[in-house]
């Protein structure tokens, strides 16, 4: 990854008080990017956002991607070259309760942002995040490649995949590759698995989950043991979306399609052996008990076909399973002592990409 090509290059982040947006905010900071980011204030307290002091180093904005008018000024106002949109409402359960709010943030918020983009000549690249749930879930055991049919069970996951249909519309009908030398816009979507990492405090996930129940000493709820994810540490994923992100500015229209960025296989685990490698992780006696209550559909079985990521943009996943519950423990562990946790981000940050 190309250190020098982001500094000093305008960024647009949606979703920077999120998880995931806010080690993508610190990753683009660190490499000397204007990061300008546009979110609904942080979802969680604790969050990442605010305990690793996210906004210090970028322009912060509070707003609603459901407002089109406020966000096509940001746009007018600070002209991006490169966009990434994370905003979204990203919680599977949480979307049996609030179907209209997950629809309406994930389907119409992007259309809105494609829309921003659309009613702007400065951008030239953007990344819309979807999620891997955006499949039509057929339960099997080989991965997803990129041209599987969209599909999902839930609200969230059938949301991910009309996002995903959004996305290819607006790139047929106002930025099609072939046309790329008239509108100069390349258009593409990032397909993760379950990431992980430090500083997630999201309500019904795996990893939060477990770290609440073991800070307060008390044993881990799990509701489904034998699930098997393609769990991955938070900086893979968006490893991949700044390498893709880059192709796009660089390259243009070639590689403005879908793309997946999951795992290795092996690390497609069971929810019941990440809950044991945290806690033995962990130490200090912390336990984990089965939930046997009534509980809403989630998929079995799903991973991602990541082969044209590793041919195309020589994207390969960095730490294996067992290492990247190791940073969540350390990266848990400072917290709870103390430590300053920007530095402590931005130290898992250089880690990632030293072992590269």
């Amino acid at each position: 990854m190309n250190s020098a090509f982001w500094e000093g290059k305008r960024v647009l982040l949606t979703g920077h008080t999120g998880f995931k947006g806010g080690w993508l905010a610190l990753w683009l900071q660190s490499k000397g990017a204007q990061v300008v980011g546009y979110a609904l204030a942080p979802p969680t307290n604790p969050s990442l956002f605010e305990v690793a002091e996210v906004g210090e180093g970028m322009i912060s904005i509070i707003g609603d991607i459901r407002d089109l008018a406020k966000l096509q000024a940001v746009f007018a106002e600070h002209r991006p070259e490169i966009v990434f949109h994370m905003a979204a409402q990203p919680l599977v359960r949480y979307s049996y309760i609030e179907p209209v709010e997950t629809y309406s943030t994930n389907v119409m918020g992007t259309v809105n942002l494609l829309e921003a983009v659309r009613g702007n000549d400065s951008v030239k690249a953007v990344v819309n995040v979807t999620s891997d749930k955006c499949y039509e879930n057929r339960e099997w055991a080989w991965g997803y490649r990129e041209n599987e049919g969209m599909g999902g069970h839930d609200p969230y996951s059938n949301s991910k995949g009309c996002a995903e249909l959004v996305t290819a519309a607006y790139r047929n009908s106002y930025f099609h590759p072939e046309k790329y030398m008239e509108h100069g816009v390349a258009l593409a979507s990032g397909r993760a698995g379950n990431v992980i990492g430090g500083g997630d405090w999201a309500d019904d996930r795996l990893i939060p989950d477990i770290l609440r129940s073991i800070t307060q000493c008390k044993p881990v709820n799990i509701r489904n043991p034998h699930a098997i994810r393609p769990w991955q540490h938070v900086l893979e994923p968006l490893s991949g979306y700044l390498l893709l992100a880059q192709k796009l500015y660089e390259e243009g229209a070639s590689y403005a399609e879908g793309w997946n960025f999951g795992p290795n296989d092996e690390d497609a685990k069971p929810v019941q052996w990440i809950v044991e490698g945290l806690t033995q992780s962990w130490g200090d006696d912390a336990s984990w008990v089965l939930d046997e209550g009534d509980h809403p559909h989630e998929a079995h079985y799903l991973k991602l076909d990541c082969s044209k990521a590793r041919a195309r943009l020589n994207w390969v996943p960095n730490w294996h399973l067992d290492e990247t519950l190791g940073k969540i423990v350390e990266w848990q562990k400072k917290y709870q002592q103390g430590s300053n946790m920007k530095q402590v981000t931005l130290k898992q940050i250089a880690d990632y990409q030293t072992n590269k």
